[in-house]
């Protein structure tokens, strides 16, 4: 029986360079802050031209792993959980944008992870994360009637119960679904005087993981995002 052939794809020497400085960065042979070595340094390390040193390099700043500035050497940048899903914001909006679906599972995604997020809040809360949150909900009270300022108190509000649980991925993850879901939010809140359902139903979340209630903050948390879903609309 004829085996099928395996066609060996051969590479571009712009691909074999990035692996090659992403290894120097993995390894720890760069470390973040540092100075990417000149073009010519790594044109005579290599071997290789210009263009394939650029085209590796503009991968790597692609990554999020290099900034690239004019007029100056790249440095690399050290990683967090905040920046790598800055990486792909434009890819999951555009995700968003193209299937109903998706939005629909990000929602329900959101609303399984703040339950979580509820819980863990409930058992680790400090009367300055209370005291934190009890003052966005009053800035949040001083902005009826200001959409943008209203929202973006609503996003600081779950993300600072996320950060109660003193895990930057949490806060990342929490930071970033909320950025994607404030594209889609729609003025429904303000116009229909819903934003007093918003301000009582945070008071009750935070009045539950004051008294350290670990079920009631998950009830209070998941009764609040089970109305405010339909806020959300392509």
């Amino acid at each position: 029986m004829t085996q099928p052939l395996e066609q060996i794809v051969r590479r571009k020497l712009s691909d074999e360079v990035f692996d090659r400085l992403e290894r120097m960065i993995t390894s720890g042979e760069l470390q973040p802050g540092d100075e990417m070595p000149s073009e010519r340094v790594l044109m005579e390390r290599f071997g290789v031209g210009r263009p394939a040193i650029r085209e590796a390099m503009q991968s790597l700043a692609n990554k999020g792993l290099v900034s690239i500035s004019h007029g100056e050497r790249a440095k690399v940048l050290r990683l967090t959980a905040k920046s790598i899903f800055r990486q792909v914001d434009l890819t999951a909006k555009i995700m968003l944008s193209q299937s109903s679906d998706s939005l629909e599972y990000l929602k329900s995604a959101r609303i399984f992870f703040e339950r979580g997020m509820a819980r863990e809040a409930a058992q680790r809360a400090t009367a300055t994360d209370i005291a934190d949150l009890r003052s966005i909900i009053e800035r949040q009270r001083m902005s009826l009637g200001r959409a943008e300022e209203f929202i973006d108190a609503d996003m600081e509000f779950h993300t600072r119960i996320a950060q109660i649980s003193g895990n930057p991925i949490y806060v990342a993850v929490s930071e970033a679904m909320l950025a994607w879901l404030k594209e889609y939010h729609t003025e429904m809140l303000i116009w229909t005087g819903k934003e007093k359902f918003t301000l009582a139903e945070h008071d009750e979340i935070v009045d539950r993981l004051a008294a350290n209630d670990v079920d009631g903050s998950e009830t209070a948390l998941l009764k609040h995002l089970e109305r405010s879903r339909a806020l959300y609309a392509k």
